[in-house]
């Protein structure tokens, strides 16, 4: 697994983190959900792309 994908969702992870908290403390709570769904959204992406190369990768490997 290549590292910087590790990195890329701790980012985005603490990105996240700190846009939630400043919504929530503004009162715009229901933004806060929206932002933190649109997060976990684009890390599952991100985590089904490379499962799919995974896949493909094993399948060549074994001539599937």
């Amino acid at each position: 697994m290549d590292s910087s994908l590790i990195l890329k969702i701790a980012g985005i992870g603490l990105l996240i983190a700190v846009i939630c908290q400043i919504l929530s403390t503004s009162g715009r709570d229901e933004q806060s959900l929206l932002v933190s769904v649109a997060g976990i959204i684009i890390v599952f992406i991100m985590i089904i792309d490379k499962a799919g190369s995974l896949i493909r990768s094993i399948r060549n490997i074994f001539g599937i």
